[in-house]
């Protein structure tokens, strides 16, 4: 497989173990990052295996025709990532190698959203969960910024950026 690269897989929502041990069973390399993190429910509390990208996962796979349909045609799989319709967009290999540097790290590590301060935001978990404003960045924290522009003012609450999304 001298010409694989590595491609970004959409899956459905809550579907990226199940579509990587489906293609492993095809025979095909799968990279899903993942983070173990801590949930809590009302009566309980339990670490759980959490993608770190949900809704994505990385094939290495030679880029050709029927190699992408046998990767779409796998259960749970959507669509693969690109930047022009109908033409997957490689990954590079040297951020495939850096990303699993860090998770063999064992530091713990943070999702953050590409976005860029002063970009429209809403909030996709937590108390907050719906609400919309700008994304700010003070003291090397994200800020969450709703404002009321009839009445000239503006409230803030720090925020994790793992549950910051795109309006």
């Amino acid at each position: 497989m001298s010409t694989a690269k590595w491609y970004a897989l959409y899956v459905k929502s809550r579907h990226e173990f199940i579509v990587s041990n489906e293609l492993q069973r095809k025979g095909i390399i799968t990279f899903l990052p993942s983070v173990t993190k801590l949930n809590h429910w009302t009566d309980r509390k339990k670490h759980v295996e959490c993608p770190l990208f949900p809704g994505y996962l990385f094939v290495y796979i030679a880029p050709s025709p029927e190699e992408f349909s046998k990767v779409i045609k796998t259960r749970g799989a959507v669509t693969f990532v690109s930047m022009n319709p109908g033409f997957p967009a490689a990954v590079r290999e040297e951020e495939i190698s850096s990303l699993k540097i860090m998770l063999e790290s064992g530091v713990e590590i943070d999702i953050y959203p590409h976005l860029k301060e002063g970009v429209p935001v809403r909030l996709r978990s937590g108390v907050f969960q719906g609400a919309e404003g700008i994304l700010e960045k003070k003291n090397n924290q994200h800020i969450f910024i709703v404002s009321i522009k009839v009445l000239g003012r503006s409230v803030g609450v720090k925020m994790h950026a793992d549950t910051v999304e795109a309006a």
